[in-house]
């Protein structure tokens, strides 16, 4: 699962060979300093006849034991009931299961997704198994295919191949530095956490096997003709640094053992014991996770249209109010003005691309504030061929089926290329928090998550380029009449419009937050006087093309 090259991150290697299947080794870490508590119970073990120790710091206790294939056989027709009925019931939950299978090579993971296979019905689960990136993968951030494989809402996703299997791959090439593998788990961290707080429930499972376990393994499946191919060179190369993936798993699996998303380490000696462990740790997962949202629904604010709000950061709303509206340019001034920036921003563009870089424009303002016009000028600077525009509009149904930023993650722009956002990911700090569309412990939580969402796009390398577009309330009601009365613009206001106007000063508290607390060093925002169209529009350019030059002088 190799992990697009992050330019911001030193020394890190991001190497474009596919990872192989079962890539790291580890038995669970000694005992460390206690993280979290895991938020649901580990599958019920099954009686056991050797059991590795699992560290509280590192995953759940682990599960292992060993099965007649009498018991087998009669547990797993109870069991493949239950799931199926499992599946039913989580088809019209708001909710979606990501199953996460990673462990040491030759632990089983192509079984036990197999089993898992024959026990649930296929048309409720999403399998993947994530192999080489393609070149268009390679060219985006780490995270980019991953947030587009989620499942919608009322599915399982499986994951054999996930966003942990190139991290071990890389430590078994030995290409890994400290710093790159903590950069790239606290980004996995961030993921989860995003997931989590959407209410999914994540189960990531660690299929262990010791030393020489996996020894005596891979010797019975190389002794046998119909079986040898499933034995590689690369497993047992694999096996003589055994060692030392087992540290790097342990890093692993303490880093990211986290509330919501803990680990379940699961002793893969019996294949019988292991199958059941895993099938009955969804089972049990689905019925705590169900009980748990069941008793949030009863204490959560709901999600209502909310009041003039009070400021979180006052000196937001400051920014915005000082910014001097009434600057201006005649025509002559702005032609003249004008065809210079457009060079400057084409040859900023096109420096841009020679280096590798995908450029984000994010576009947000006042209704009439001059949005669609500012873009036209600085799309009329860019070749046709290297940006998109997407104009952000309520979501679809398929959408509100997942995280809200699911439908920007699949936008990104690969590097070399331009993406423009007419309204943005803001939406969720703006018109959903003030119109009720999501609840007030979403929108507040979502002005770390935007900002963790830019810092992962700079990190790869792009460049982002935030602008809001400012105009007084008298000149918002000037342009809206304009368009009334306009023939050809008349398309352009509606009844939504005006009952935004009547909310302006609760939009503008909203607003001043936005600016307060998403403000970063990596996605500054660009406040533009707007009153004046023409300034408006050259200032655009202007920004534009000295945000792109800092940006390449700085890596």
């Amino acid at each position: 699962m190799p992990i697009a090259k992050k330019p911001s991150r030193p020394k890190s290697t991001k190497p474009k060979t596919a990872a192989p299947a079962g890539t790291a080794a580890a038995k669970p870490p000694a005992p460390a300093k206690p993280a979290p508590a895991p938020t649901a119970k580990p599958a019920k073990p099954v009686k056991s006849a050797k059991s590795p120790k699992a560290s509280p710091a590192t995953a759940s206790p682990a599960v292992s034991g060993r099965v007649t294939k009498k018991i087998y056989e009669a547990r797993t027709a109870q069991l493949r009931e239950r799931l199926v009925r499992l599946q039913v019931e989580l088809h019209d939950q708001p909710f979606k299961i990501l199953l996460i299978v990673a462990g040491v090579a030759g632990a089983g993971r192509g079984e036990v997704l197999n089993t898992l296979g024959g026990w649930l019905d296929p048309r409720g689960v999403e399998t993947f198994s994530f192999q080489e990136p393609s070149d268009e993968e390679r060219r985006r951030p780490f995270l980019w295919r991953f947030w587009r494989s989620l499942p919608v809402a009322g599915k399982i996703g499986i994951y054999a191949g996930s966003w942990y299997t190139e991290t071990l791959a890389e430590e078994a090439r030995d290409k890994k530095d400290l710093a790159a593998l903590d950069a790239d788990l606290a980004d996995i961290r961030a993921f989860e956490k995003n997931l989590v707080d959407d209410d999914t429930l994540v189960l990531k499972i660690w299929l262990n096997l010791d030393k020489d376990t996996q020894r005596d393994r891979f010797k019975k499946l190389a002794s046998d003709e119909n079986t040898a191919w499933r034995v590689t060179e690369e497993d047992w190369r694999h096996h003589r640094i055994y060692d030392r993936l087992e540290r790097t798993a342990v890093h692993i699996l303490k880093a990211t053992h986290r509330p919501g998303a803990p680990w379940t380490v699961i002793d893969s000696e019996d294949e019988r014991a292991r199958n059941l462990a895993v099938g009955e740790l969804l089972l049990d997962q689905f019925n705590a996770h169900r009980r748990n949202l069941a008793r949030l629904a009863r204490t959560r604010p709901k999600a209502r249209p909310a009041p003039r709000p009070k400021p979180l950061r006052p000196f937001g709303v400051r920014r915005l109010l000082g910014l001097p509206l009434d600057q201006q340019l005649t025509a002559e001034e702005y032609e003249e003005k004008r065809d210079k920036w457009l060079g400057r921003l084409n040859a900023a563009v096109r420096d841009a691309q020679k280096a590798g870089r995908a450029i984000t424009f994010v576009f947000e303002g006042w209704d009439a504030a001059g949005k669609g016009g500012a873009i036209r000028r600085l799309t009329s600077a860019i070749d046709v061929r290297d940006y998109r525009v997407y104009p952000v509009a309520k979501p679809t149904e398929e959408e509100k089926s997942h995280h809200y930023l699911w439908r920007f993650w699949r936008h990104i722009p690969r590097d070399g290329q331009v993406a423009i956002f007419d309204r943005s990911w803001y939406g969720r700090v703006l018109v959903e928090r003030l119109e009720g569309f999501c609840r007030p412990d979403e929108w507040t939580r979502a002005y770390a998550e935007l900002n963790e969402f830019e810092s992962q796009l700079a990190d790869h390398g792009q460049i982002v380029v935030k602008f809001w577009l400012q105009i007084s309330r008298e000149e918002q009601l000037a342009r809206f009449r304009s368009r009334e009365e306009t023939t050809f613009k008349s398309h352009k206001i509606n009844e939504e419009d005006w009952r935004n106007r009547r909310k302006w000063d609760a939009y503008e508290i909203a607003v001043g937050d936005m600016l307060a607390m998403t403000d970063t060093p990596h996605a500054p925002w660009n406040l533009i006087p707007a009153n004046d169209k023409r300034f408006a529009r050259l200032q655009v350019l202007r920004t534009a093309c000295r945000a792109i030059q800092s940006a390449l002088e700085k890596k």
